[in-house]
């Protein structure tokens, strides 16, 4: 007899707890081999394609595209036939051999070590029915005003809410009543054993747009009338905040979110503070154009401004270590570090990412700017793993190409410092005695403050500004 086994979304690593449905590999009544690839998820730090460790039929999917779902929530179900000459009945029939349960891999290049999913057997009066997508995509959603969110009374399944796991399948059924404000503890399930479907919750979306919209002209008859001006619809936000009906709110999630929390995380924890210099890149943008129409033995790949100023941060924070280091809050230590894994942001289609340059301390200009060169080209095709946007040292940021001159760079937690690099541009500058067109660039560095003084921030700054104002300085390092 064929079994439905169910397949969660399976630990992706790195302490992610949610991924977001970018796009569905399969559809219902396909066949999938083990360790196929059934869905392209997004997580706040990669696009990962998540294979199936069950060979079968696809019986229903969990969740549409743009659905985001925790960690252990289920993806899809797949039924597993028997396997030849096993009897149809006996105990043999009570629990699938361990040949059918799939290959345990998961996540394929992830680790996760997770357990394979736990089997799930439907009854046999279900295994006659024709398969059909999961519950997930039924009538649009009606959006209810959010003057005021009443409470459902008329589907309320007793006196007391409930405490406990709330009877929910479909992740787009809980998604739909957070974004309405329903509380699924308060409903009554019309499903099987009190299983709430998607038609409960719409019905109570219904029963509070209907008693919004009863409330409506007592609240409009209350509120002040301003004279000249036109009346726009407000409600409270949950935040307290004052929005208009009609606005737009983008959910802060995916890679969005995670900026936005690792960002906030640093404002909030560390104090820093940005000093800047204008320095004179003439001499680099020679030497750099000398290296790239080398001949003969001494040509070699294409060197980018980027990768030299790379290898300016690795000379730099060389003499100054303070700067490569993290504080550890609970102890109270500045831990500094020997080796410089580099960062460097990188604007994709999905947002600013910061990919990683391991060991950039013992790579040359050649080396790092290779590097660099694949990791983007990874970045851009949203193939990054997530360890290879971790742990970095130090950042480089070189917002120079949006056409910028400056800028007070936030630091990427829990790194203690980043060099923000801008455009480098043609002007007037006291060369040697004399008024002459430069090409200058400023850069600024923004520091945390508990980990060095502004000596020592200063005093890195000013070896940057150096060796880009005369890159021979780079020579009593090589």
């Amino acid at each position: 007899m064929a079994q439905v086994l169910e397949f969660k979304l399976p630990d992706l690593g790195e302490g992610l707890t949610e991924a977001e449905i970018v796009r569905w590999l399969v559809e219902v009544g396909d066949v999938v081999a083990i360790d196929q690839p059934v869905v392209e998820v997004e997580t706040a730090k990669a696009m990962v394609e998540v294979p199936c460790p069950y060979g079968g039929v696809v019986t229903a999917r969990f969740g549409e595209e743009g659905t985001e779902l925790p960690v252990g929530a289920p993806l899809l179900t797949v039924a597993v036939g028997a396997p030849e000459g096993s009897s149809g009945s006996g105990e043999d029939s009570g629990s699938a051999p361990e040949s059918s349960g799939g290959s345990g891999n998961v996540l394929v290049g992830y680790g996760t070590g997770a357990p394979a999913a736990r089997r799930r057997r439907i009854r046999p009066d279900r295994l006659d029915r024709p398969v059909t997508e999961a519950p997930v995509s039924a009538a649009p959603v009606v959006k209810a005003p959010v003057l005021e969110a009443p409470v459902v009374k008329v589907l309320v399944a007793d006196a007391s809410v409930s405490e406990g796991p709330v009877p929910v399948v479909s992740p787009l059924v809980r998604r739909l009543a957070r974004q309405n404000d329903i509380d699924l503890r308060r409903l009554a399930g019309s499903g099987p054993d009190g299983l709430i479907l998607r038609a409960d919750v719409d019905r109570a979306i219904r029963t509070a747009e209907e008693t919004a919209t009863a409330r409506a002209p007592q609240a409009q008859a209350q509120a002040p009338v301003q004279a000249q001006a036109p009346a726009v619809a407000v409600a409270a936000a949950p935040n307290g905040v004052a929005a208009a009906v009609d606005a737009e709110r983008i959910p802060l999630r995916g890679v969005r979110g995670a900026v936005a929390d690792k960002l906030s995380r640093s404002r909030t924890e560390i104090p820093d503070a940005t000093c800047w210099v204008d320095a004179d890149a003439t001499e680099l943008m020679a030497v750099r154009a000398a290296m790239n129409a080398a001949t003969g033995p001494s040509a070699g790949p294409k060197v980018s401004v980027l990768a030299l100023l790379a290898r300016i941060c690795t000379a730099a924070l060389a003499r100054f270590p303070e700067l490569n280091s993290t504080v550890d809050t609970e102890a109270r230590e500045i831990v500094r570090l020997s080796g410089v894994h580099l960062g460097f942001a990188a604007q994709t289609e999905r947002g600013l990412v910061v990919p990683v340059v391991r060991d950039a301390h013992a790579r040359n200009a050649e080396s790092i700017g290779a590097e660099i060169a694949r990791l983007t080209e990874l970045a851009r095709t949203g193939k990054l793993s997530p360890a290879q946007l971790t742990g970095g040292t130090f950042t480089l940021n070189n917002y120079g190409v949006f056409g910028v001159d400056g800028s007070t760079p936030i630091i990427n937690h829990p790194e203690a410092a980043m060099l923000g690099v801008g455009r480098i541009m043609p002007k007037p500058w006291v060369h040697q005695g004399e008024l002459a067109v430069r090409q200058v660039v400023q850069l600024s560095l923004t520091f945390d403050h508990r980990v060095c003084d502004g000596g020592t921030a200063g005093g890195f700054l000013r070896y940057v500004a150096d060796c880009v104002e005369q890159p021979a300085v780079l020579l009593r390092t090589l």
